[in-house]
């Protein structure tokens, strides 16, 4: 691919993982503001990470059998505009302040960012030498994480401002009172999603008219090692769980930040920004990558490193108490960064042809941030602590160090 293409195709894809950080760390600030619009428990609040990322899971596979019908820059725009819908069904989830539409709205939104992934990720990793291919997701990274503190940002002062006086003015109200309160705080979520509906249906018809080029050609000359989609190598499938554990892990890392800081006495103006405190962890981790990877080490000791580091930020977060404990889970975030592009990367080494049919697998595997930060919450309930149900941290970071050291290799020639 010429200079010039390269860098133009890797700015329109720039611009999408923007689009995919802004839609993602949402969530932060949907968990709280809905537990309370909508008079939840803490399992059930968790159930906004599971309709988002769930859909994950159910539309990879048709997401991989669409991009084929479609092409590249079509399926893009049309998971654009299936996002722009799951912004829009939150209208009437805000008017009827019914939980249910909300989480079919978000379920929408990730069937739609299920198909831009599908097509992205596997771009990304193909547009360069797969040595590099880390370095670059990093650098996608980086849009995706400075959208993400974006939208907490504006989304803080949209959703949870005046958070705390206005849950205890609900609390103590009752009848119509009470509904009336919680009616009125569900409806600062229309606008911010209407707008967001707009802007996702420009970028679609952006992405149509700026007519990238197929990635096929480039994928198929990864290796001469091509074969039947059905004969994928154990790494791969090993990989496809190592993502699942990381992609809960860095959700859980993320999204339980606010209940967890109001849990142990934060106000809301400091509890409702956590989340930009854990991004900004990841950008840091993301820019060492970019320069550390792989002029200084590899994509797998980097894995292994931060893995290893994990495991040792989670056990002092459950020794300690209070913002010391807070701080630690935020750090998770550093290590974290480099995770993501490195499994991904380690998982598809060599698989030719099959790339297509393994990047959806991956895609799949982002379930786990559906799953694993249900299981938190479900955990915190049982235990009665937040900080008890990080454990769950434990066996996440301890199965993506095993692929680091051994598991990326099972099966390879």
């Amino acid at each position: 691919m010429k200079q010039r293409n390269y860098i133009f195709s890797l700015s329109i894809i720039g611009i999408l993982y923007f689009t995919f950080g802004f839609i993602t760390w949402l969530n932060n600030q949907l968990i709280p503001f809905l537990k309370t619009a909508c008079q939840l428990t803490d399992t059930n609040a968790y159930l906004v990470t599971f309709a988002f990322y769930i859909s994950y899971f159910v539309m990879a596979l048709p997401s991989a059998s669409i991009l084929k019908r479609t092409g590249f820059a079509r399926g893009i725009s049309l998971g654009l505009v299936v996002m722009a819908l799951g912004c829009l069904i939150f209208i009437p989830a805000a008017q009827s302040r019914n939980y249910v539409v909300f989480l079919i709205g978000l379920f929408v939104q990730g069937t739609g960012l299920a198909l831009l992934q599908t097509a992205a990720n596997p771009y990304v990793t193909v547009l360069g030498p797969i040595e590099s291919a880390t370095q670059r997701m990093c650098i996608m990274g980086l849009f995706n994480k400075i959208a993400g503190i974006i939208g907490i940002w504006i989304f803080s002062k949209a959703l949870l401002s005046n958070f705390d006086s206005v849950t205890h003015e609900i609390e103590m109200a009752t009848g119509t009172n009470q509904v009336y309160l919680l009616d009125s705080l569900a409806s600062r979520i229309v606008l911010p999603y209407i707008i967001m509906a707009c802007a996702l249906v420009l970028i679609a018809i952006m992405v149509h008219l700026a007519k990238l080029p197929n990635i096929n050609s480039t994928e198929d000359s990864l290796s001469s090692n091509n074969g039947n989609k059905t004969t994928l190598p154990a790494y791969l499938w090993l990989g496809v769980l190592a993502l699942f554990f990381y992609e809960g892990a860095e959700v859980m890392a993320i999204d339980t930040l606010v209940p967890y800081s109001k849990s142990i006495g934060l106000p809301d103006t400091i509890y409702s920004r956590t989340g930009i405190f854990a991004l900004l962890a990841l950008l840091i981790g993301y820019i060492s990558t970019i320069i550390a990877i792989p002029k200084y080490i590899s994509q797998r000791k980097a894995l292994a490193m931060c893995s290893i580091l994990s495991l040792a930020f989670v056990t002092i977060s459950l020794f300690s108490n209070g913002i010391m404990s807070l701080v630690f889970i935020i750090l998770l975030s550093f290590s974290n960064a480099v995770m993501w592009g490195a499994i991904w990367a380690l998982a598809i080494d060599k698989l030719g042809e099959r790339t297509s049919y393994a990047s959806a697998l991956l895609i799949m595997a982002i379930v786990g941030g559906a799953i694993i930060p249900l299981l938190y919450g479900k955990l915190s309930e049982v235990m009665a602590s937040t900080q008890l149900a990080y454990l769950l941290f434990i066996p996440c970071y301890a199965f993506v160090l095993f692929y680091s050291l051994k598991g990326y290799k099972i099966g390879k020639n």
